[in-house]
């Protein structure tokens, strides 16, 4: 068995303590109820935990990430977290959260292969194609890959409003409000995209994507 692997074992058993330490009530008080009021659509990168980076508590953050952060109408799991999130824990805010510097948009701006990784990208490559020249205008490479990383933020929260689960929410006047964010590898700090919606009303300038309930 590795030294890491070993590692981490006994980490869980030290956090384990601390937490009984401070409050030994607190893991009969999580495992019957799950009652989050957010849910985080975030990168795979292992630099950018969800909790961490929020100060939130076991039990305060539903979490689905993938890599850069991608929200696509035919991910399956995607579509089941958040279907399950919206119906049935009934969060109140989602946040996209992409990062600064990330490798995934950092690829889909290339033209090397990378594997089974390339047919996953290809949306990110879309998005590139409508917001190419604010890229190319950009002093340089960092700046270039850190204006498409939140050009991607921007277009994943509009394809979460434009799913049927969140319009339904919302025709149903359901308390909803998803937002896109980006978070600073180098400072730890996240920069809100003012990117920002909580109903129908609010797609004002994508009314194509408005759909209409019975």
């Amino acid at each position: 068995m590795s030294d890491f692997y070993s590692k981490i074992i006994e980490n869980n058993k030290k956090w384990v303590e601390t937490q009984l330490a401070l409050d030994p009530d607190f893991f009969n008080r999580l495992k019957d109820v799950q009652n989050p009021p957010l849910l985080w659509i975030g990168c795979s990168d292992s630099r950018v935990p969800a909790n961490q980076i929020i100060g939130a508590k076991p039990g305060e953050v539903f979490v689905h990430r993938n890599i850069a952060n991608m929200v696509v109408h035919s991910d399956m799991n995607m579509l089941s977290v958040l279907d399950y999130s919206v119906n049935i824990l009934k969060v109140k805010h989602i946040i996209v959260c992409g990062h600064y510097g990330c490798g995934g948009v950092k690829a889909a701006m290339g033209k090397s292969s990378f594997g089974v990784i390339d047919n996953w990208i290809r949306h990110i490559k879309d998005s590139y194609k409508f917001h190419k020249t604010e890229i190319e205008n950009c002093a340089n490479e960092k700046d270039k890959l850190n204006c498409f990383v939140e050009w991607n933020i921007k277009q994943q929260v509009l394809n979460l409003a434009s799913t049927s689960i969140v319009q339904q929410a919302w025709h149903n006047k359901q308390e909803l409000s998803i937002h896109g964010w980006v978070y600073g590898l180098e400072t730890g700090l996240v920069k809100d995209l003012d990117v920002s919606f909580s109903s129908h009303s609010d797609l004002k300038y994508s009314d194509v994507y408005k759909l209409e309930f019975e």
